[in-house]
């Protein structure tokens, strides 16, 4: 199930749809996501179908890799078919046995949330596999450039976006790990009521907390250090020192021209220090 969810993870394809540019790709995933529940008709959901099933085939990612990504979710699209349909009013009744009642508004209404929870999910993990998170959070940065005026921190949300995007994979794998350790050492997941199930993933989750502050910990003093940047064009060079402008306090060119990349330096600034 770890293994199935494919929130922030990348796939590598040469495809138009992976050179789209970022700010394209966020608005159109917006106003897709939007008009899913803006559709009233079949038409409607054929349109979006069309689509979506379309950006697939031009992205060239594996129709059962974005798939793959529903299995995380099946309870609670389970549950949301269930309440839609037993607890919507309206239309002909069509199943009515004791507290059961099925109307023809109801049925329709959990297809339609259906549908639009499972396109919801392709179409966004559509958008994360075709993008990278360094380019995602860019291209949010620039979308987001005007709230600059009104002092929104917009490179410090940009910066914390990257990071949670990046440790997103990262925290998966682990929990993946420590799920297969407890395993091996006799830990019984499956078995037992919803408190019984509940009280096995507190050997899981404690690990997993440790582990993750003591990335987080690993993360804030390695930022602290200076790094090397390589970089073919100025653009580029402009784009990493605008990403790292949050918590740098220094930066420079480097006078070797030796090596197939140009190289600068950008000295980050600890975590005592104040902003000038």
């Amino acid at each position: 199930m770890i293994r199935d969810i494919t929130i922030g993870q990348y796939y590598p394809a040469d495809s138009r749809i992976h050179k789209l540019d970022p700010r394209v790709k966020i608005v159109c995933t917006l106003l897709y996501l939007i008009s899913l529940f803006t559709f009233k008709s079949i038409l409607g959901y054929v349109l979006a179908t069309v689509f979506l099933f379309g950006c697939i085939k031009l992205a060239k990612v594996p129709f059962k890799f974005i798939v793959r990504g529903l299995k995380p979710i099946i309870i609670l699209l389970l549950i949301t078919v269930c309440f839609n349909l037993f607890l919507t009013p309206g239309g002909k009744t069509l199943v009515h046995v004791g507290f059961i009642k099925i109307t023809e508004y109801g049925l329709s209404t959990a297809v339609y949330m259906a549908i639009r929870l499972i396109y919801l999910i392709m179409g966004s993990s559509l958008m994360t596999l075709t993008t990278t998170p360094n380019s995602l959070t860019d291209g949010l940065e620039k979308l987001l450039h005007p709230l600059n005026k009104l002092h929104v921190p917009v490179h410090e949300i940009s910066m914390m976006m990257s990071i949670a995007l990046r440790f997103i994979p990262i925290l998966l794998e682990e929990t993946d790990k420590i799920m297969k350790a407890q395993i091996a050492r006799g830990a019984d997941m499956e078995s037992g009521n919803l408190i019984q199930k509940a009280k096995a993933m507190i050997p899981i989750l404690v690990p997993l907390f440790v582990s993750a502050f003591r990335r987080a910990n690993d993360l804030a003093m390695a930022m602290m250090i200076k790094i090397k940047i390589s970089y073919n064009t100025d653009e580029e060079l402009a784009g990493v020192i605008r990403l790292l402008s949050p918590v740098m306090k220094s930066w420079r060119v480097s006078r070797n021209k030796e090596g197939r990349y140009k190289k600068a330096y950008a000295e980050l600034r600890r975590s005592t220090e104040k902003t000038e």
